[in-house]
């Protein structure tokens, strides 16, 4: 229960709108920054030694002038970010204004819309399946998505996962589309993330293996299409497929960010990413961060498709219809629009059932100060543990609810509710599971009171 969210930069780009841009930044305001930044990092940062050196290094040019003639809070952001990251070359490592333009080399435009992280699930020609993902949401946000469109392409040849636009997100999502591509009775150990215990110089370690899911898609070929855009959360689902052999690899190295971490933050608005952890591959002994995950066959982005579509059809079953459409590929390339057979997946509109009771219910427990965990995801509970406090006193402050009205389904898939009180407004994104199971919920302020 958030006032604000920023997980990835992925899902923090699809979630905040550029906005009016503040006053100025004084000195002082920098000089907070920089303090919680330092203190931050040493407290934090998954290589103590480094973290605290980095954090030296930004109050040295603070204290030398070298921040002295930057005002505006987004060119701070991306000032700090290049001097921290010219100290740790963690790619993870940046601070962040989540009312600001995207950071440099993110993809343009605004984000695709998607169900939990799934653009498009499809069926090619030649009985090929395809799905676009875009990142990997909170594991109770992403599940249901995740069921229908492994369902949706259960009964195809091969399967094309479209990793371009993957910017990352949660382990335990990555581990549960894993999952699909495995023997159920067998689980297969993917991936170890090594966490610092935050103020201390020890470690704990989070494991990553398979778990139950209602299908599978064993036996067939899988292609993954990459990118340099590919980051965090989408290498490691592409590097645990790879290093299990049970994907090849189509496009281009990957961007080289494995170190896990959160967000915490430094004071103006802004917020710092510190990687508290790093990831370890129990095949490899190793991480992809700094060097990404390398290709099997090495594209452009913009080949990658016509490549990936190709070796899946090579890799399925032969046939003459499949023959066909390989003459026709080679012959016109093209992206996936030109090839789909038919669209599996279709966009929700209205909201999902039961949502509105349950958020009217969350705003009650917010009220009373009292929580009732039984009615969340597992996953959620500790966000809402955390910002819980938060949550009663900005909606005992607000007064008496006087109305809840939906309004869209947001970039995400989850629903937007704009709720009204005695003495102002909030938005609530929000989303409930199959299962009737809140698993996304955070709000913001709206200006003015009520309508």
């Amino acid at each position: 229960m958030r006032r604000s969210i920023v997980t990835t930069l992925c899902l923090a780009a699809a979630l905040c709108a550029a906005q009016a841009r503040a006053a100025a930044l004084s000195e002082s305001a920098k000089r907070e920054v920089v303090t919680k930044a330092a203190a931050a990092l040493a407290d934090g940062y998954v290589y103590p030694d480094l973290g605290r050196k980095a954090g030296a290094a930004i109050q040295k040019n603070l204290d030398q002038g070298a921040y002295a003639s930057i005002a505006d809070k987004s060119a701070f952001a991306f000032r700090l970010t290049d001097d921290l990251q010219g100290i740790t070359h963690d790619k993870h490592m940046r601070v962040m204004d989540p009312d600001g333009p995207r950071p440099p080399g993110m993809p343009a435009g605004p984000p695709p819309r998607s169900r939990g992280g799934f653009i498009r699930v499809d069926r090619l020609k030649g009985d090929i399946g395809y799905i676009a993902l875009s990142g990997f949401p909170t594991a109770g946000f992403f599940r249901d998505p995740a069921d229908a469109a492994m369902e949706a392409v259960a009964g195809t040849d091969a399967l094309i996962i479209d990793m371009r636009q993957n910017g990352g997100g949660s382990p335990e999502a990555v581990a549960y589309l894993c999952s699909f591509f495995f023997d159920p009775a067998r689980p297969t150990h993917l991936n170890d993330l090594i966490w610092r215990d935050r103020g201390t110089e020890t470690f704990h370690t989070d494991s990553f293996s398979t778990v139950p899911v209602p299908t599978h898609y064993l036996g067939k070929p899988v292609i993954l299409i990459t990118s340099h855009f590919t980051f965090s959360g989408g290498e490691e689902f592409t590097n645990d497929l790879k290093t299990q052999k049970r994907a090849v690899v189509v496009g281009e190295t990957t961007g080289g960010g494995a170190n896990p971490g959160g967000v915490r933050p430094v004071g103006s608005g802004l917020l710092l990413f510190v990687p508290g952890g790093r990831a370890v591959n129990p095949i490899t002994k190793t991480s992809w961060e700094g060097v990404g995950v390398l290709p099997d066959l090495a594209t452009t982005p913009e080949a990658a498709f016509a490549a990936a579509y190709k070796a899946a059809l090579d890799a399925a079953k032969p046939s003459e219809a499949r023959a066909q459409v390989k003459l026709r590929l080679a012959a016109s390339g093209g992206e996936v629009e030109a090839w789909t057979e038919a669209s599996l997946q279709t966009a929700r509109t209205a909201p999902i059932p039961g949502a509105e009771a349950a958020l009217r219910a969350i705003i009650a427990d917010a009220a009373s100060g009292k929580p009732n965990y039984a009615a969340m995801t597992p996953d959620f509970i500790k966000s809402a543990q955390d910002q819980f406090s938060v949550a009663h006193t900005d909606v005992v402050a607000l007064g008496a609810l006087k109305s809840v009205a939906f309004e869209r389904v947001d970039m995400l898939g989850a629903d937007v509710y704009r709720t009204e009180f005695e003495r102002g407004a909030l938005e609530w994104t929000f989303y409930v599971n199959a299962q009737g199971k809140v698993a996304v919920a955070f709000y913001r302020k709206l200006p003015g009171g009520p309508t």
